[in-house]
């Protein structure tokens, strides 16, 4: 018997209704919205849509965004783990992600970079150096980071205040 350690397999399954048919279908390009429903079992739905510049409703989240989301939480919850394995103490934690998204000439696209910009507060500021460098090893253990084929960039800020 043999002791290697096996890999685990989760599975994440959301469903997502078009709720945009205003009648006619997709009958022609101005015809439908873009409205959707994203439904996760026992979890508040999210309202999505299009990016407004196809056609979307700018008042509900859209997949890019959503995309640039997931990227910023998956690093967030990473490292907030690695921190309190390092004995840093983070009393807040804000990102300001910011992704490109490169449209091309027929219509399609792809992300070249999420640059995540967090703001970590800690209690010591001893601390400053490991703190910043826990960004890289969260990188390299973000579930999400680790299945997007652009790079994650990281511009992290410090801020010391005593609990």
């Amino acid at each position: 018997m043999s002791n290697m350690a096996v890999d685990k397999k989760h599975t994440y399954k959301a469903t997502i209704k078009w709720t945009g048919n205003s009648g006619l279908g997709t009958s022609h390009y101005q015809a439908y919205e873009r409205e959707h429903l994203i439904s996760i079992d026992n979890k508040n739905n999210i309202s999505g849509s299009a990016d407004p510049s196809f056609r979307g409703d700018r008042t509900k989240h859209n997949p890019e965004e959503l995309l640039v989301s997931s990227l910023s939480a998956c690093h967030m919850l990473w490292y907030l783990h690695l921190c309190s394995q390092a004995g840093i103490v983070v009393t807040d934690y804000v990102d300001n992600a910011t992704g490109i998204m490169i449209e091309k000439e027929n219509g399609s696209g792809h992300f070249t970079a999420v640059t995540l910009q967090p703001i970590v507060t800690v209690t010591d500021e001893n601390m400053v150096e490991k703190a910043n460098e826990l960004h890289k090893k969260a990188n390299k253990l973000c579930f999400i980071a680790n299945s997007v084929n652009f790079p994650v960039y990281h511009k992290p800020t410090v801020i010391i205040s005593k609990i």
